[in-house]
């Protein structure tokens, strides 16, 4: 979760700076944005009717079994807090 909070706070950052120097976002507008979640919830679609089809019942749980495979291999997963971290 901290790393989205991270990549939110420059965001915003970034976006006060663009705002300050009155330039424009490159950023796509919104209805791209809105294509790329439609993106994200069709592609769970397909496990999910396979799912309702083979009468298998569907949880949260079974939900989150299924995993896409990452185009650049395994995402990075989220490390432990050491006695480090917590200083």
């Amino acid at each position: 979760m901290k790393p989205y909070l991270i990549a939110l706070a420059v965001g915003l950052l970034v976006g006060v700076i663009y705002g300050l120097l009155n330039v424009r976002s490159p950023a796509p507008p919104v209805i791209a944005l809105v294509g790329l979640l439609g993106i994200l919830v069709g592609e769970q679609l397909p496990p999910l009717a396979k799912r309702i089809l083979a009468g298998t019942p569907v949880t949260l749980s079974s939900l989150r079994e299924h995993h896409a495979h990452h185009l650049f291999g395994p995402l990075p997963r989220a490390k432990a807090p050491t006695r480090e971290d917590r200083v």
